[in-house]
């Protein structure tokens, strides 16, 4: 198969966050709604007075129409062409201030629902993420809230305020008389028939195209994630080929929409047409009969022909309400994950409260208060897929320091995860001091659990506000302390501003190697009385991934600690090894223990000490020794 090949089948294969369906939406739209009760009521008075206003001038046209045939003075005619004026200024003062109050409305309601979104999508699992691919989380944090914020700040109270003036004109015609009236929803079928026809075949389109557009970001991401590796393989143009398929998809949904949208314009005209005939020659009729005047016969026409805009506008923006309630749906899908559960302090051990910290309150430096940390876990699947845990009982005495050796997908990561309260185990349960975790809530598991992945974050900004990510009163001195404990004081030294010096994006790049000493020494700020470090010392070459050891072993000093090793050097100072396979845990004990007794450890780490065994730089992990002792690699 090739890489193209694997890339796409990933791409269809992905399992997407969730989408709301259309009730749903509006349930969460109408809870935010209701708890801005003023500003609400406040945008509706405006949008309604403005399109009640807006029927004023019409009216006294037709008025002023009888008053010229009946041969009215000058001052009456004046008199009502200032009223009309009066009425035109009116309208527009209201329509803007309804039009900015609906605005600040939407955009609190908005800006409020992306929180929630950055808050769930913050919280998902790690194993949720991959399956769903980032590309898709970041098109619905950004792409479909900027449809949905373009729509809400600018489309949104004009859509709202045509709506109100077709339903206030059509009142006005029937007021005029009930016939002006029917003759003016002569019309009505031939925009419902329009509306219909453009709706059954447009809406899913909208649908696809934000799916598309996550699927663009993907490929995207993915290829400047992995830049370095596309040149050095010189796959550039494979991955550009990739990108411009799924950009092209994109784009052919766009046209298509836009094909039916100016072909809705067609139908539009056609019911224009429909209706204003009608209204006139029922205004004739009326007229020569004596049962209305000129001038309420002037009015149902200047009425109905008044509808010509709200109608093309709530027509012609259904394209943009529809992509903005298909951006919505995604972004309350996303709001619908289960939440982090909230703190419950009385569940705290000890007389521990929601304040407390990882060290006792009169441990100094360097002496943090441990806590054991038991595992049991009877089986754990992703959704419906296969099971990648069974059978694990594992509790890590306070203090101990325990690494996880074995192949390839035996579920290290995932137990790992388990372990720091990011994955929920299907069947089975974590206690840190003897208390599940989710009785203790999710900020106190923040607080007394800490997780350092391989792959880590330099967040831009000084390298001091960095660090103090993880204890924002944190000193100077004290963030010195912490990069001298990690073996990075030498890093410190080299940048032109110290700890102001400005870091990640935009500022200096740190290697792969500095930035998991600054995610060990935010480990040492924050204080955890539980680390759990999955393959963290990995990104480094030989020569400095001791380092990382060395700063790793350092930081975790006093804690317990579980440890996915990358290295069996570093399983080898643990005081105790857990070596998985399948899902299972297959051995554990120390490291002579387990080479005595011969077994599978023993035999990996023959492997892995034969002299002459060469090991490409970087390469060290268990798995591609076991390979490299078979002749594979």
């Amino acid at each position: 198969m090739t890489t193209d090949e694997s890339t796409t089948i990933g791409v269809e294969s992905r399992q997407l966050l969730p989408t709301a369906t259309a009730r749903q939406t509006w349930a969460a739209l109408r809870t935010e709604f209701a708890r801005l009760p003023g500003l609400s009521v406040a945008a509706a008075t405006l949008l309604v007075a403005a399109a009640a206003t807006g029927l004023l001038a019409p009216w006294v046209l037709g008025r002023l129409v009888d008053d010229v045939i009946d041969g009215a003075d000058t001052p009456r005619i004046v008199a009502w062409a200032g009223v009309i004026a009066g009425a035109a200024l009116l309208a527009g003062l209201l329509t803007a201030a309804g039009a900015a109050v609906a605005a600040r409305l939407g955009e609190t309601v908005l800006a409020r629902l992306r929180e929630r979104v950055l808050d769930r999508a913050l919280h998902l699992p790690s194993a949720t993420l991959e399956r769903a691919g980032t590309g898709d989380l970041v098109a619905r944090a950004g792409d479909d809230v900027a449809v949905a914020t373009n729509v809400i700040s600018t489309s949104g109270p004009a859509f709202l305020g045509a709506l109100l003036s077709i339903v206030l004109t059509s009142a006005g015609l029937f007021a005029l008389d009930w016939r002006l009236g029917l003759a003016g929803l002569a019309a009505a079928p031939a925009y419902a028939l329009a509306l219909r026809w453009y709706l059954k075949r447009s809406v899913s389109y909208y649908a696809r195209e934000r799916v598309a557009t996550g699927e663009r970001a993907q490929v995207m991401a993915g290829a400047l994630r992995g830049s370095a590796t596309v040149r050095a393989y010189r796959m550039e143009d494979a991955h550009v080929a990739r990108i411009a398929e799924r950009s092209a998809v994109a784009r052919d949904l766009s046209l298509e929409i836009f094909n039916y949208h100016t072909r809705l314009g067609l139908r539009m005209n056609r019911s224009e047409f429909v209706g204003l005939a009608a209204v006139l020659l029922a205004g004739f009729l009326l007229v020569r009969d004596d049962l209305v005047t000129v001038g309420a016969a002037t009015t149902a026409a200047l009425y109905f022909h008044r509808l010509f805009n709200p109608i093309g506008l709530l027509l012609l923006q259904s394209d943009s309400v529809l992509q903005a309630g298909a951006s919505l749906a995604r972004l309350v899908g996303v709001t619908s994950l289960p939440g982090p559960a909230s703190p419950d302090a009385s569940a705290a051990p000890d007389g521990a409260g929601p304040a407390r910290r990882g060290r006792s309150a009169t441990a100094g430096p360097g002496e943090p208060e441990p806590a054991a940390l038991e595992l049991v876990v009877a089986r754990h699947c992703y959704d419906d897929g296969p099971v990648v845990l069974r059978d694990i009982a594992l509790r890590l005495a306070p203090g101990e320091r325990v690494a996880l050796v074995g192949a390839s997908g035996a579920g290290k990561s995932t137990l790992a995860g388990i372990a720091a309260g990011i994955i929920a185990p299907s069947r089975g349960s974590v206690r840190l001091r003897g208390v599940p975790l989710a009785q203790l809530g999710e900020r106190r598991v923040r607080r007394e659990i800490a997780l350092i992945s391989q792959e880590v974050h330099v967040f831009a900004g000084t390298l001091g506000d960095d660090l103090r990510l993880a204890d924002p009163d944190a000193t100077d001195a004290e963030i010195a302390a912490a990069l001298d404990l990690v073996g990075a004081t030498a890093l410190l030294r080299t940048l032109p501003d110290g700890l102001a010096t400005s870091v990640g994006e935009g500022g200096r790049q740190l290697t792969a190697a500095q930035a998991q000493q600054l995610a060990l020494a935010r480990l040492v700020l924050a204080d955890p009385a539980v680390a759990v470090l999955d393959e963290a010392t990995a990104e480094a070459g030989s020569a400095g991934a001791r380092d990382l050891d060395r700063a790793a072993t350092a930081a975790t000093e006093g804690r317990t600690t579980l440890i996915v090793a990358h290295r069996l050097s570093q399983a080898a100072t643990a005081d105790r090894i857990v070596v998985m396979e399948h899902g299972r845990i297959t051995e554990q004990g120390t490291h002579g223990q387990l080479l005595e007794a011969g077994g599978g450890y023993s035999r990996l780490w023959r492997s892995w000490s034969t002299p002459g065994l060469v090991v490409p730089q970087g390469r060290e992990s268990e798995e591609y020794v076991q390979a490299s002792a078979r002749g594979e690699n």
